[in-house]
């Protein structure tokens, strides 16, 4: 249920009413508004005589049943959108974050080199992959905790921060040791146990939808992570699995919209996982900013037909160039920026 303070409640007062919601065996979510407070009683359904014993506490303007399965992640329990901050810029504000870099790291070279040039071109995040969870079991599986420290290395040399993915639940410790950004990809969003344990580490979450899943289901998938008592979560419209052969996944745009309007969270488009060729990824990264995508998620190699892992689809220097010139022209015309290009307040 959602508890509706009278306007002007001071801090005693929401102290007292969350302290009540927590007495009768609920989790409270407080969000101050301008000039409203909200505090979300997050628990099973309540009856109508807690609605009313509530209501009748003189802190309390109204009581709102919540109507959504998922809590936390509803825009009822959170109106104004989740913003999330890293040295280098912000997502959920109107701000627009890249994370790029490639799919695998495989040498500390090849992850500087990239390193590098994501940040020279405009990203404020590096992504790669020191864990890669592969269809086949003879496929490249990532360099592990080595690759983990090169990440690390190249976040001393250039600042960004890191988002890598975690692929078991045993995993979460060593790579939250490293890692600003916990991926927990495509394969893995209904292993609850995982999104559990990436929940507590207190690292922002990183949440890639699944190949089959509904929006609803998806959203059930960050609940787990929210409930833990985390809400930095990005989630990412990373394609689906339908009849259509032509691209990888079948990105699906409409998902953008749909759930800025039903979560708070900041929504990314990964175009390179919907494409699959690189020909494709920049028209799906623009389609993405254009229904209002939070973020983008790229893979691009220095040496793209050498990489060991999803080679189709990564990016050259030189394309992921071409298409950060794009996101830039195309920008403007939406009323929003790159995150660290912004003016000064």
């Amino acid at each position: 249920m959602l508890i509706i303070l009278k306007h002007g409640a001071g801090s005693a007062e929401i102290e007292s009413v969350v302290r009540e919601v927590e007495r009768v065996g609920y989790r409270a979510h407080v969000s101050e508004g301008e000039h409203t407070t909200l505090i979300g009683a997050i628990g099973k359904g309540p009856t109508p005589e807690l609605i009313e014993h509530f209501r009748a506490l003189s802190a309390v303007q109204d009581v709102i049943p919540i109507s959504k399965p998922y809590k936390l992640a509803s825009l009822e329990v959170s109106p104004r959108p989740t913003v999330l901050r890293w040295n280098t810029g912000a997502t959920g504000g109107g701000e627009v974050l890249i994370a790029a870099g490639p799919c695998g790291v495989e040498s500390l070279e090849q992850t500087l080199t990239a390193a590098r040039y994501v940040k020279k071109h405009g990203a404020q995040m590096l992504r790669g992959g020191a864990f890669k969870p592969r269809t086949s079991p003879y496929s490249f599986q990532g360099m592990g905790q080595e690759g983990l420290e090169i990440l690390a290395q190249a976040r001393r040399e250039t600042g960004l921060p890191i988002v890598t993915e975690v692929v078991s639940p045993e995993q979460v410790d060593l790579v939250a040791a490293y890692a600003d950004v916990l991926q927990i990809g495509a394969r893995n969003a209904q292993n609850f146990a995982l999104l559990q344990a990436a929940g507590r580490s207190g690292r922002a979450v990183m949440l890639k939808r699944g190949m089959s899943m509904t929006l609803e289901e998806f959203l059930m998938s960050a609940e787990y992570v929210l409930a833990q008592g985390n809400m930095k979560v990005i989630l990412v419209e990373r394609g689906i699995r339908t009849f259509e052969k032509s691209t990888r996944f079948t990105l699906d745009v409409s998902a953008v919209p749909v759930l800025k309007s039903w979560t708070h969270l900041p929504v990314w488009i990964d175009p390179s996982h919907a494409a699959g060729k690189r020909d494709w990824v920049t028209s799906l990264a623009l389609a993405g900013l254009a229904a209002g995508a939070d973020g983008l998620i790229v893979e691009t190699h220095p040496e793209p037909e050498k990489a060991q892992s999803d080679a189709a689809q990564q990016l050259t220097e030189a394309q992921f160039a071409d298409m950060m010139d794009k996101v830039r022209a195309l920008l403007p015309a939406l009323g929003r920026k790159l995150a660290m290009e912004l003016e000064p307040a």
